[in-house]
């Protein structure tokens, strides 16, 4: 059994990208996951055919109809249900559970739990928003307490479920967590997730930009990102920090946070994906009070669910040959169920026969069967599936369909990060721009230093300029695109970071091009102008 790469023809993110509109909040963080999904699909190599998505009621359960793969939009919570007898029926195929907050651990926490504590061949990646966002904002069974929604006016009472909790408990073999605004480390979790065989439960922190819009806006800001993360690298210490100058110990069986200058590096804890008791105790560190574990918690190797019942299978085959259906139908404790008239006729023979009245049990219900109508159905349900589809104009599709070099990206001015400040300044005030790309002696990209790193940074802080280079003041590792991106995953970037700029990379990480706020809304007004 394996859903390795078997493809003799390489596959491009737009293989997987179906043909229908993407119907998303604009910013949705959601827009970004499928983005990844698909830039990080044709790295895993399995092809389409043998790729299926399901899911179950929710925003992010729209997620199969945007995948050009197989793909199932079942019913509410019952997505791992589905997808646990596919993967028996067929093992070889790759198949993704797609579910929310909601869905996954409410009406579909049971599902969820037995599915993983089988191990299942799944993938199960559960968006977490906090909120019921598709039915206008309800409180979910992860919203915090005291939580203000419309179903719960004066603060959520509940204890909130944690879900890596939950899937430790259920026995989770693979366990990671990433971030909506955190692409590449969104893609990385996602392919080290279907290397793995068995269950892996991924969680992803998302934020719903209408009805809970800052729930992870300490994790997306970019500013405080580096304080409030815990990047998991498997035999790695915990430290994290803007300065890399913090870390996680163990006092007794409790997790604290401490400064680098206080302790000796050996009092940090190491990271073991293999050990279930430090999953545990990551899984129990819930920010604020401790930094938010991102990547891989656990991941140890067992027997799964398919490969073992299959086994069974050969060795009763084996032993007792090839099974008859028929025969077992056929088998003890069967018994016979007569027609009233069937009863009322053996009954009157007995008598004529002088044999003792047999007491006979009348059967209340006719003995033909019938079909009872379903009934209940919500008419206005009833009343929307018979109306034609809204239909959606070219326009309403090009954020999606789009990639940003349909944006015609301006060519960078890039500075080495040995520059000095005095000198990128003049270059950035002689090309009227209001910032410049910094690379190393690679020529990869490295920072990025923008109008406001002058005017916060260096403004009134700098004496002189000539002798401070560009490296101490940038903004350092900026997040990139590539320019086969859709639109709406820079519109989503520049959402949620307040971005003005986004540098564009190739596959080296070298600079080619970079986009404003100003570039999109030039190209929309463009494609309007020509309808």
């Amino acid at each position: 059994m394996s859903t390795g790469a078997t493809n003799d023809v390489p596959l491009t993110r737009k293989d997987f990208i179906s043909d229908q509109t993407v119907r998303w909040c604009p910013g949705c963080g959601d827009y970004a996951i499928l983005a990844q999904m698909q830039r990080a699909l044709p790295e895993i190599g399995v092809p389409k055919e043998r790729t299926v998505f399901i899911s179950g009621i929710g925003c992010s359960s729209r997620f199969p109809y945007y995948m050009n793969t197989y793909g199932i939009h079942s019913i509410h919570g019952r997505a791992p249900t589905l997808a646990t007898g596919l993967a028996i029926a067929n093992p070889d195929l790759s198949i993704w559970v797609i579910t929310g907050d909601g869905d996954g651990l409410s009406i579909g926490g049971n599902h969820l739990l037995h599915a993983i504590r089988r191990n299942v061949n799944l993938k199960i990646i559960l968006f977490n928003n906090r909120i019921y966002g598709l039915t206008k904002g309800q409180y979910s069974p992860t919203s915090r307490t005291g939580a203000v929604t419309k179903s719960s006016p004066m603060g959520v009472m509940e204890q909130p479920l944690n879900p890596i909790a939950v899937a430790m408990a259920a026995e989770a073999t693979f366990v990671a967590r990433s971030i909506d605004s955190h692409p590449q480390h969104l893609a990385a979790t996602l392919k080290q997730a279907s290397d793995h065989l068995g269950t892996a439960f991924v969680e992803i922190y998302q934020n719903c930009v209408i009805f809970n819009p800052t729930e992870w806006t300490e994790l997306s800001d970019r500013k405080n990102r580096d304080d409030s993360i815990l990047y998991l690298e498997h035999g790695k210490h915990m430290i994290f920090g803007k300065n890399q100058d913090k870390g996680i110990r163990l006092n007794g069986f409790t997790p604290e946070v401490v400064s680098l200058d206080d302790v000796d590096l050996d009092d940090i804890l190491v990271h073991d994906a293999t050990s279930k008791p430090l999953a545990s105790i990551l899984g129990s560190m819930e920010f604020p009070d401790y930094p938010a574990a991102m990547g891989v918690i656990r991941d140890v190797r067992k027997p799964d669910y398919a490969a073992e019942l299959i086994s069974q299978v050969r060795t009763a085959q084996e032993e007792r040959g090839v099974g008859d259906l028929n025969q077992l139908y056929l088998a003890a404790d069967l018994w016979t169920v007569h027609t009233r008239k069937e009863v009322e006729c053996a009954s009157a023979r007995e008598r004529r026969d002088g044999e003792a009245a047999i007491s006979v049990r009348r059967l209340d219900a006719s003995s033909q069967a019938s079909v009872m109508p379903i009934t209940g159905l919500d008419e206005e349900y009833i009343d929307d599936l018979d109306k034609p589809e809204e239909k959606i104009s070219d326009f309403q599709d090009l954020l999606v369909t789009d990639t940003v070099s349909a944006l015609e990206p301006n060519i960078p001015i890039t500075m080495s990060e040995h520059s000095s400040l005095a000198r990128t300044i003049r270059q950035m005030n002689r090309h009227n721009i209001g910032c410049v790309l910094v690379t190393d002696e690679e020529d990869r990209l490295v920072g990025i230093f923008t109008e406001w790193d002058a005017l916060m940074r260096v403004v009134g802080v700098v004496d002189d300029l000539a002798q401070q280079t560009v490296a101490d003041y940038m903004t350092p590792e900026p997040l990139a695109l590539k320019a086969d991106l859709p639109i709406a995953q820079a519109l989503n970037l520049m959402s949620v970071h307040g971005f003005r700029h986004l540098p564009l990379v190739d596959d080296n990480n070298h600079p080619i091009g970079i986009i404003s706020f100003r570039d999109v809304v030039g190209y929309l007004n463009d494609v309007l102008e020509k309808e």
